[in-house]
């Protein structure tokens, strides 16, 4: 029963203490086999207990040369022999005691239960590494939907599982997360990580080929594993990388390309990093209630009720049972507002027409909240329902000493 364990790590000081912490609270910890694609700088030295451990499999990447966490994931795949399951986790993570029967008792009863290939993933509870263990968050999260963003990619919130307390079994789910997920070995051959991705588009992408290979989705019903979701003050591959933004534009237009958006040409099915045979990407859609190509939602999705969603009779009832809900960030630098009287500001966003499909502007109280951000610069969010995408938007601040200051404009 070995666990073949991924741990993608970028430059990470908790790299060394989540294996520890992993090797400590699993009940076989003899049966634990890790990949690690270690990216790192020349001082650092953590994995240098490990180099004569059998159970260890490095792969090691001076930083410098590395492609992005997708390309590293990918790296790691190609590690995988015949373990009977596997583990894909970030390298800032915490475990329970006995994770490891815990998570592969929970695929058993998954398997149990009629489900040939079950999957648990999740974005997973919490812990502050400068406070462990006293700030890990004890009660279990899902995944729900966020929005389309206007290069395609889905995003995706956590939010606490509705009466945990009672459940006996994990609960379906609809979408994957890449910090965490634990399944049958196969899958690191079956889905394999696509190395022409950076970063954005990993996660919905993965999810659905998945479920197109016969995975059935679920999130764990009780708190297996912590995951830090800040990693403050500590560098990330984009921010050593000056040609992320080519990379980050060119996985945007692949991960278009698969799922068949905005006029692509679907390349759903070709090559190794496509859609499986068992499903559809149609029956994805039908199961959790969004459509790619009008980047829309269904109302039962949006209130986070469990998968699968109610069928429809015919193909144009499905049709029509989608809400447009168009939901972006403006990110403001404090630069470009550089007044400290600001009564309101226009918040607008614009067709191909220049015809305005929404208007909402902001008040004094909430300029004063985005002025004083935490990361040090504004967003400024809107959501509204929309049956065609915006081009472009725009931000008029109005002061009270000066009226009317220069328009932000930027294009979708």
């Amino acid at each position: 029963m070995s666990i073949f364990i991924q741990i993608a790590s970028y430059r990470d000081a908790q790299l060394l203490p989540t294996i520890k912490d992993c090797l400590q609270n699993a009940e076989h910890p003899e049966r634990l086999v890790f990949a690690i694609c270690w990216q790192h700088d020349e001082d650092d030295n953590s994995l240098k207990e490990f180099k004569d451990d059998k159970r260890f499999k490095i792969v090691d990447v001076p930083y410098a040369q590395s492609k992005g966490a997708c390309w590293a994931r990918h790296q790691i795949q190609q590690l995988y022999t015949s373990e009977a399951y596997t583990l894909q986790i970030d390298s800032h993570m915490r475990f329970a005691p006995n994770w490891d029967t815990t998570l592969i008792d929970m695929l058993k009863q998954l398997q149990q239960m009629g489900h040939k290939k079950p999957l648990l993933t999740g974005y997973v509870s919490s812990y502050n590494p400068e406070n462990d263990p006293a700030e890990r968050v004890q009660v279990p999260w899902r995944m729900a939907f966020d929005r389309f963003i206007p290069e395609g990619a889905v995003f995706f919130l956590p939010e606490t599982i509705p009466d945990w307390e009672s459940l006996k079994a994990p609960v379906a789910a609809r979408f994957y997360s890449a910090h965490f997920c634990f399944t049958l070995g196969e899958f690191s051959k079956e889905v394999q990580h696509n190395p022409e991705y950076y970063f954005h588009g990993e996660e919905i992408s993965i999810g659905v080929r998945a479920y197109t290979h016969g995975y059935d989705l679920f999130h764990p019903h009780k708190v297996v594993i912590w995951h830090e979701y800040t990693r403050k003050g500590r560098t990330k591959q984009w921010d050593d990388d000056k040609d992320w933004g080519n990379k980050n534009t060119h996985s945007h237009a692949t991960n278009r390309k698969l799922f068949g958006m905005d006029g692509e040409v679907q390349q759903g099915h070709d090559g190794p990093y496509g859609f499986g045979s068992q499903r559809t990407l149609e029956d994805f859609e039908r199961y959790a209630g969004i459509s790619f190509k009008k980047r829309a939602i269904q109302k039962y999705t949006l209130d986070h009720l469990y998968p699968p969603n109610p069928q429809y009779t015919t193909d144009a009832q499905f049709e029509a049972s989608f809400l447009r809900i168009f939901k972006h960030c403006i990110d403001i630098n404090y630069s470009q507002v550089p007044e400290k009287d600001y009564d309101f500001w226009v918040v607008a966003f614009h067709g191909d027409n220049d015809e305005t499909l929404y208007r909402k502007d902001a008040d004094k109280q909430e300029i004063q909240r985005m002025l004083n951000d935490a990361d040090n610069y504004c967003k400024v969010w809107a959501e509204f329902q929309t049956e065609s995408k915006p081009k472009y938007w725009v931000v008029w601040p109005h002061s009270e000493s000066k009226g009317w200051c220069d328009r932000l404009t930027g294009n979708l």
